[in-house]
């Protein structure tokens, strides 16, 4: 990453760094220095581990300040804007991915593993940007990319776990509780991935893996929700009707 390119991701951003060497830091993943040795720079988990903090602050402060939910419920909020899928997705935006030192292993890495790096990656940029220019100018960059969700999270339920969201739209709109099935469980019994079925009435609307069967059903609730747009209610009430 050369200054041009330091210079285009401060434009995307609107942050001008006094420390450079700081900014280039946060894209360093630790697999890059294990091929690397001699690069000059440290990896970005420290960087992470401080942007992890503050990023929970300032979203905290900000829903302390314009809402007067129970603590449940805020919990809730902060949870569903700094998960990771949403901080990989505005790191996705801002063009974090496309200036990542990774191993070369790594750059084929794909799907949760990827999501998890270039998450870690804008928390570390969130730690940068409160070295570099103290807690004002993280939270003006917060507001303007993160917080501006918020709407949306709230307009659609998206800070329901994805089981209590489903069970809420499928009586809503069918008056049906989606049930789980195991459809398999393979590995050794310390290692087992489950693979788990969401059903309304006889039919599958969603499924998932995981380590636990917990995690699988979560999984598969997502996956419903992700199709939910695309289902024929109408037969689904059908069916539901007369199971």
């Amino acid at each position: 990453m050369d200054k041009s390119d330091l210079d285009s991701f401060e434009k995307k951003i609107g942050v001008d760094f006094d420390d450079k060497t700081l900014l280039k830091q946060v894209f360093v993943h630790r697999s890059y220095l294990n091929e690397n040795l001699d690069f000059g720079l440290d990896h970005n988990e420290r960087l992470e581990f401080l942007g992890d903090a503050v990023l929970e602050l300032i979203v905290t402060e900000y829903l302390y300040q314009n809402f007067d939910n129970p603590e449940g419920e805020l919990t809730n909020l902060r949870s569903a804007l700094v998960k990771g899928a949403m901080l990989s997705k505005i790191a996705k935006e801002i063009g974090i991915e496309n200036h990542l030192y990774l191993s070369k292993g790594e750059t084929k890495s794909e799907g949760k593993s990827r999501q998890l790096i270039v998450a870690n990656a804008f928390e570390a940029l969130v730690g940068a940007l409160y070295v570099d220019k103290g807690y004002e100018e993280a939270k003006k960059f917060i507001t303007k990319h993160l917080i501006k969700y918020l709407a949306n999270i709230i307009e659609n339920k998206l800070y329901l776990d994805p089981k209590s969201h489903l069970q809420e739209l499928s009586q809503e709109k069918i008056g049906y509780t989606p049930i789980y099935k195991v459809l398999s469980a393979t590995g050794p019994d310390h290692a087992k991935v489950f693979s788990v079925g969401c059903f309304v009435s006889d039919e599958m609307i969603g499924q998932g893996t995981g380590s636990s069967k917990q995690n699988a059903e979560s999984e598969a609730a997502s996956d419903a929700l992700s199709k939910w747009g695309k289902l024929d209610l109408d037969n689904l009430n059908n069916k539901s009707s007369k199971s």
